[in-house]
């Protein structure tokens, strides 16, 4: 526990004066992140009018398959069913979503453990869902928990992007976890906040809250919940479409994304089959929701299926702007606000990283603000 609380101690410290010493130094650099005018970056449109299809479905769990390599090629199966389920009946598909672990499920355990049910991107699964995309002619997007050689010990929570020619066009990162849900355990895994500046160092501070210009549109996409800031960046970037996938989530946070950044969205939940032990209304329910709030499809239950929408991008796109948020109103309030954990808690040696959720709640506990506050 005192090892703990040091680390979490010079963690807190660390982040601290790396974030100070990080925005005096990068500022001057920032590149033109939002137009000024209200206007975004676009490339053509293909088509005036897109379909957008949603699968919701179960996958086996690889803590549950016989081996790794065999649970990786059930799901790839799976996907692989609901893909041609999608591209040869109803509409033909410009993009097919699926939920947020369709090909590893969720994994329980260890840090370490963990560590074995997660895929590279790109790698031979995105390999073969490259060659069902190219055969349909679609965008696929799913999310997964992956590893990353640059990013030894990590769990990363990501979601490729693979384009019609059947290349990975983008793998977006997690902008950042939910915090102070369960009062008793904290997610583990590392997103964009948790390690910003080696991030924006690496990639740079445009992959931070990236757009996807295509020729269907611009969509971007994310696994954050219940985080307005989050999806409101997304939308000052120029976000048309917004792509969600989950395991869980409430209808009303779908909604007033759509409603409140005038984009449209989708979310894609997973479904649990019988006897999984979650109670079935936690399950299922994807939804493709308008700008406004208006849902356009939805599949209430938690049956494995797809559910489609034409989205008129053309129509839409003409004459819009990214939204009129008040941030001059609000920015005296929002400069003095202090948020309880710092960036970048999580750069740390890989054997330093917090290994179970209870132990995350223990290592966010010890570098909280709030409860230990630093004197400026």
């Amino acid at each position: 526990m005192k090892l703990m609380r040091s680390l979490a101690t010079a963690a807190l410290l660390c982040a601290t004066a790396a974030t100070a010493s990080w925005s005096v130094a990068a500022s001057p650099a920032v590149p033109r992140l939002v137009q000024p005018d209200g206007s975004y970056p676009t490339v053509p449109l293909e088509k005036d009018v897109v379909v957008l299809k949603v699968v919701q479905n179960s996958p086996v769990n690889l803590q549950k398959a016989p081996t790794v390599a065999e649970g990786l090629r059930t799901n790839l199966e799976r996907m692989a069913y609901w893909i041609n389920e999608a591209c040869t009946k109803g509409k033909k598909p410009d993009f097919i979503l699926f939920n947020e672990f369709p090909l590893t499920g969720y994994s329980a355990g260890t840090r370490n453990e963990k560590l074995k049910f997660t895929i590279q991107v790109p790698g031979p699964e995105t390999d073969r869902l490259g060659e069902l995309a190219r055969a349909c002619d679609t965008y696929i997007i799913f999310g997964s928990y992956a590893t990353d050689p640059d990013w030894p010990g990590h769990i990363l929570s990501l979601n490729p992007v693979i384009g019609r020619d059947g290349k990975v066009k983008r793998a977006y990162w997690k902008s950042r976890n939910a915090i102070r849900v369960n009062p008793k355990e904290e997610v583990p895994t590392t997103t964009i906040e948790s390690v910003r500046d080696k991030f924006r160092a690496k990639y740079g501070i445009e992959e931070e809250f990236p757009v996807l210009k295509t020729e269907f549109g611009n969509i971007a996409v994310s696994t954050v919940q219940i985080d307005p800031f989050v999806f409101a960046a997304f939308a000052m970037r120029g976000t048309e479409i917004m792509l969600r996938t989950a395991t869980l989530f409430t209808r009303i946070d779908v909604q007033a994304v759509a409603y409140y950044n005038n984009v449209y969205t989708a979310m894609s939940n997973i479904t649990f089959p019988p006897g999984s032990g979650v109670p079935a209304q936690l399950g299922g329910g994807s939804l493709i929701v308008a700008p406004g709030g208006r849902v356009i499809a939805e599949d209430p239950s938690n049956n494995d299926s797809v559910i489609e929408a034409e989205i008129p991008i053309a129509k839409f796109r003409s004459g819009r702007t990214i939204p009129r948020y008040p941030l001059e109103v609000v920015k005296p309030v929002f400069d003095q606000y202090v948020q309880e954990i710092p960036i970048n808690f999580l750069d740390l040696p890989a054997d330093k990283l917090p290994q179970t959720n209870e132990e995350m709640k223990r290592f966010l506990d010890g570098i909280s603000r709030w409860k230990n506050p630093v004197t400026p």
